[in-house]
């Protein structure tokens, strides 16, 4: 029997596989997240989603694995997960007020086969005062996340508005994901 692996570490993508199928497994690949040089900030959630499968892959030839990332993209940069408070409170003044994209970037292998997508959500930022961008950072959450927010928690006091997928900015598109997914076992399911 073949199983699903979801191939990441992040809590958020694994509640929302759940949506999609209770079974499943997860396995972390652990991966070189170094992007070439001059790679479209649009095309590196693909690249990064590719490498993440393709590892974890070797692991479960037999099996259907899938790879994500998400990036924050504006002005074409790729904002990541923010180091310290500093280049947090950078990457919020940055936001603060304007449109940025977030790109969620899902591959799906099994042995020689393989299907990857990206799916992008426009998120629109309110006008962020310096006291809100303090109280955000204080609060711990954005560390971990791309950009330096977590829409599915008090990030979401940050936002005035977003056009397109809400799951794809948590970090995995659900909707497309269960499609695709259908698509390449029926395709693939040898």
């Amino acid at each position: 029997m073949k199983k699903i692996i979801l191939a990441s570490a992040s809590p958020r993508r694994r509640e929302l596989m759940k949506l999609i199928t209770e079974d499943f497994e997860v396995f972390s690949a652990d991966v070189d997240e170094t992007l070439p040089e001059n790679i479209n900030p649009l095309s590196a959630s693909e690249y990064l989603a590719d490498i993440k499968a393709k590892s974890a892959g070797k692991s479960f030839p037999e099996d259907f694995v899938i790879g994500c990332d998400t990036t924050v993209i504006i002005d074409d940069m790729i904002l990541g997960k923010p180091k310290d408070s500093k280049q947090c409170r950078e990457y919020l003044e940055m936001l603060s007020g304007r449109t940025h994209k977030v790109v969620t970037a899902c591959s799906i292998v099994r042995g020689i086969y393989k299907r990857t997508f990206s799916v992008v959500t426009e998120v629109t930022f309110r006008k962020l005062s310096p006291e809100d961008i303090e109280w955000y950072i204080s609060t711990g959450e954005p560390f971990d996340k791309a950009g330096g927010y977590g829409i599915q928690g008090k990030g979401s006091l940050l936002i005035e508005k977003i056009n397109g997928d809400y799951f794809n900015v948590v970090g995995l598109p659900v909707s497309r994901l269960n499609q695709e997914l259908q698509i390449f076992i029926k395709e693939n399911n040898i």
